[in-house]
């Protein structure tokens, strides 16, 4: 919305006092047809001294009845580019940074540029955030990267140029497929398996009602600069949480902070109304140290970890290629929404409410169905909608549909691919194996705004694109092994004991005894607070550091 390109058509100086009341004479004496439309960067190169003259002696009547565009046969005229600027339809939006900077005709590129910025400060910030995710915590890395983002998009309001504005957005870019992954990864960490499933449906939900609120913020906001202030500010309240939401007791652990972690957990225990033995924390903390034992270090993991085996090797590259076409498509399908012609801000309303009964259907059916079905059908379904808008490019509704269908598609994958990408890895290079999967993926959003640039001369080139990638994507997700219902892995030696498999037995496979044992051992062990156990988490953890 901030970069909408409103119709727009040469500037004339000698007609700009009829420009204002009778701006249909103004245009078919001075701009050209092309394609069946008004051009809007080339103007006719005449004379019009000659139809100034005759403008000023007619009545207004005359004005709006005269068929004055034949005077002097225009349609023999030269043709020139824009010589003297641009005036734009500014009854959708009064103003944008396209018209703020006349980034227009020969300038258009600026436009696609500024979204490539913005996708390159995606990635970058997505390669950095994972290791401020794994060393500084959940929760403080998010906060910062949240300050960063309200400061960045705030003070793009007032940038006095298009260079500054182009930096500052490359700044948001940074910070917003941080913020968005931060609260994930803390609550996947935060609840059992049995959990796991609402935590993503409710967060994705959330997700899609914003939005929708933003259609409606952009309906009532539509000058470029107080857009960048709505859309910023209000975050501020956030910060009223930070003294509510508890750090990850699975990253305190891994980082040998039992204490802390202890604390946490009693915390939760409480509001669970869970009792706990009052020495709690010193206990948890004890158990962790001898469990560890003296002479143990902590073991610090890094990106490599993710390719020391075949195995692991196997799954990262699997889980990012997958991720790479879902951000690709899912970002492709947001920037899309213009082409599809009608009402901008309608149709970005309807692309976020599409995905609402998305999540309705997907919460029974990451259930019962498993993860790797659900992701393999969504995006099969989605890549085989966009695909087939080759064949119905000249009708507009079915066009419509075929997006609609797309975008539910993605959608869904978009909600089910972090959910099994968290089971899949590790709690030790968690952070780091999602966010390097997530840094790749942002490749995506740098190369789709050229090729939605280059479905300006063929409308459905991006959708066929981003179908492709959708349908590859799906084939690839067969290999992933199945996760629901099972155990967060915790250690590498862990993952690695979760082999690669193609196709699921029925709706994801059976869960094997193994693991259904060893989740129930997890909350049998949680519970036994009165026996002083320490809890499955804590266990995992304490094994994970002696790696």
């Amino acid at each position: 919305m901030l970069i909408a390109t409103p119709k727009h058509w040469c500037r004339t100086p000698e007609l700009e006092p009829w420009v204002q009341d009778y701006t249909e004479l103004v245009v078919n004496l001075s701009v050209p047809i092309k394609n069946d439309a008004y051009s809007e960067c080339h103007m006719y190169a005449r004379n019009y001294s000659d139809i100034v003259r005759y403008l000023e002696y007619r009545t207004p009547l005359e004005l709006q009845r005269d068929k004055v565009w034949h005077i002097g046969n225009p349609k023999g005229s030269n043709m020139t580019t824009c010589q003297y600027g641009w005036h734009y339809d500014r009854s959708q939006y009064p103003a944008t940074v396209v018209t703020e900077w006349n980034l227009v005709c020969d300038r258009s590129y600026l436009v696609t540029l500024a979204l490539v910025v913005f996708g390159i400060g995606g990635l970058v910030g997505n390669y950095v955030f994972g290791y401020l995710q794994d060393m500084w915590g959940r929760r403080p890395s998010f906060y910062a990267y949240l300050l960063l983002e309200i400061v960045a998009c705030a003070a793009s309001a007032i940038a006095w140029n298009f260079e500054v504005w182009l930096g500052l957005r490359f700044v948001v870019g940074l910070t917003v497929p941080a913020i968005l992954a931060s609260p994930y990864v803390l609550a996947i960490e935060m609840v059992g398996p049995e959990k796991r499933v609402f935590c993503t449906i409710v967060s994705n939900i959330a997700y899609s009602c914003g939005l929708v609120l933003l259609a409606g913020v952009v309906y009532v906001v539509r000058d470029w600069r107080y857009l960048s202030l709505a859309v910023s500010l209000p975050l501020l309240l956030l910060f009223s949480c930070f003294f509510v939401l508890p750090e990850s007791p699975r990253w305190l652990m891994a980082v040998n902070q039992p204490r802390k972690a202890a604390k946490v957990l009693k915390v939760m225990a409480r509001v669970n109304g869970v009792t706990v033995v009052p020495n709690f924390v010193n206990l948890v903390e004890e158990r962790f140290h001898r469990a560890r034992g003296p002479n143990d270090s902590a073991t610090s993991h890094g990106i490599l970890d993710l390719f020391r085996t075949k195995n692991m090797f196997r799954k990262t590259m699997i889980i990012t290629l997958i991720w790479f076409a879902n951000t690709s498509v899912y970002v492709g399908l947001s920037y899309y929404a213009p082409a599809l012609g009608g009402d901008e801000i309608w149709n970005f309303f309807l692309a976020g409410v599409v995905e609402l009964p998305t999540y309705i259907l997907l919460w029974p059916g990451l259930n019962y169905c498993g993860r790797r079905s659900i992701l393999c059908i969504s995006m099969l379904l989605g890549g085989i909608a966009c695909v087939t808008t080759s064949v119905y490019s000249e009708d507009a509704n079915i066009m419509l549909i075929l997006y609609c269908i797309g975008k539910m598609g993605i959608s869904s994958a978009f909600v089910v691919l972090p959910l099994l990408a968290s089971e899949i890895y590790p709690t030790v290079v968690r952070g780091l194996g999602m966010s390097f999967s997530s840094v790749i993926a942002m490749i995506g959003p740098i190369v789709i705004p050229i090729i939605n640039h280059m479905g300006q001369e063929m409308l459905v080139l991006p959708l066929i694109i981003m179908g492709g990638l959708l349908i590859g994507g799906g084939v690839f997700s067969l290999f992933l092994p199945e996760t629901r219902g099972k155990s967060l892995p915790q250690t590498i030696e862990e993952s690695e004991s979760i082999p690669l498999s193609f196709l699921p037995r029925c709706c994801g496979g059976n869960v094997p005894k193994s693991n259904l044992d060893k989740s129930t051992n997890n909350r049998r062990d949680c519970n036994n607070s009165h026996g002083h156990m320490v809890c499955s988490i804590c266990k995992s953890e304490i094994r994970s550091r002696r790696v």
